[in-house]
């Protein structure tokens, strides 16, 4: 089976551009309401996947510890959403990858971001998307046993 099958088209999926602000990136991932977000570069390539968790540590490396207050979101309008990017925990996998290397990367990650050979973003693959695959499956064979 290719993975194609599985595979959110890049224009139904919100994503972030590396060079957005922090402000930017916030909004739209609340406007979203995703916990976890693709970022690629204005070129289209993937560079990694940043968390409200990313956001959420960022925030509290940014607050003054002698003051005892947090940076304001305009003061936030500095940093971008590629200085949020770690050691991608996101690993995007390439259209051609196999259906069991697409299930091991589901068992880590919620969505896996899938790149052409080029590294060119081109979607998403969900984990909801894949256990509902193979739970209609298993359910149509229980229904030829039947």
């Amino acid at each position: 089976m290719n993975i194609a099958y599985f595979l959110l088209p890049k224009n139904r999926v919100a994503y972030l551009y590396d060079d957005y602000t922090f402000r930017q990136g916030l909004e739209k991932m609340r406007h979203h309401g995703y916990t976890a977000i693709p970022v690629i570069s204005r070129n289209g390539q993937y560079v990694g996947t940043v968390s409200e968790g990313d956001f959420l540590w960022q925030l509290l490396s940014e607050t003054d510890p002698d003051a005892q207050k947090e940076l304001s979101m305009k003061s936030m309008e500095q940093l971008l959403v590629s200085d949020l990017l770690k050691k991608n925990t996101y690993p995007a996998v390439r259209i051609t990858v196999t259906v069991d290397e697409l299930l091991d990367s589901a068992m880590s990650q919620n969505f896996i971001p899938v790149v052409d050979d080029t590294g060119i973003f081109i979607g998403i693959v969900t984990r909801k998307d894949i256990i509902r695959h193979f739970a209609e499956e298993q359910r149509t064979k229980d229904a030829v046993l039947v």
